[in-house]
C-alpha cells in the first residue's frame, strides 16, 4: 500500500512540474537568459521549502513512513569536487534542456526524444558507481 502512496506522490509532483512549466525547455532558456523570473521563482521556492523541511525533519527527529529514523549525512567539504561537478551538472542541463526530475516528466509528456537523455543520464550514474572509489576526495 506505501508503494502506491509514493506512485501516487510522484505522479501527482509530476503534474505540478508539467503545469507549472518547471519541465519547460523555453522556461529554462528564457531563465538563462535572465529573461523572466519564472524559474527563479520555482527555484527559489523550492530552495526555501527544502530549507525548511530539512530543519523541520532534524529538529523534530522525524522518522519516514517506515519508522526508520532520517539522517542526513554530512557533506564533503571539498569545494573542486562540487565546482566539477556542478559544471558537468551544468552542461548536462544546458545539452539536454532539462535536469534529473523533469526528465521523467517530459518522458511521461510523450516527448520521446528525451528517451535518449534519460538512457544517457542512467548510463552515466553507473558508470559513477564503477568509478567513484577510484576519484579524489
Amino acid at each position: 500500500m506505501k508503494q502506491l502512496l509514493y506512485i501516487f506522490i510522484g505522479f501527482f509532483f509530476g503534474i505540478v512540474m508539467y503545469k507549472s512549466e518547471a519541465a519547460s525547455w523555453f522556461r529554462i532558456y528564457e531563465m538563462f537568459r535572465f529573461d523572466s523570473f519564472h524559474m527563479y521563482g520555482i527555484i527559489g521556492t523550492a530552495l526555501v521549502f527544502g530549507v525548511l523541511f530539512v530543519f523541520l525533519i532534524k529538529r523534530f527527529n522525524v522518522k519516514s513512513f517506515d519508522g526508520q529514523p532520517i539522517t542526513i549525512a554530512p557533506k564533503s567539504k571539498s569545494f573542486s569536487r562540487y565546482m566539477f561537478g556542478g559544471i558537468i551538472f551544468g552542461l548536462g542541463w544546458a545539452l539536454a534542456g532539462a535536469c534529473p526530475g523533469p526528465i521523467f516528466v517530459l518522458v511521461g509528456a510523450g516527448y520521446l526524444p528525451i528517451l535518449i537523455v534519460l538512457i544517457s543520464a542512467t548510463l552515466g550514474t553507473f558508470l559513477y558507481g564503477l568509478v567513484k572509489n577510484k576519484l579524489p576526495h
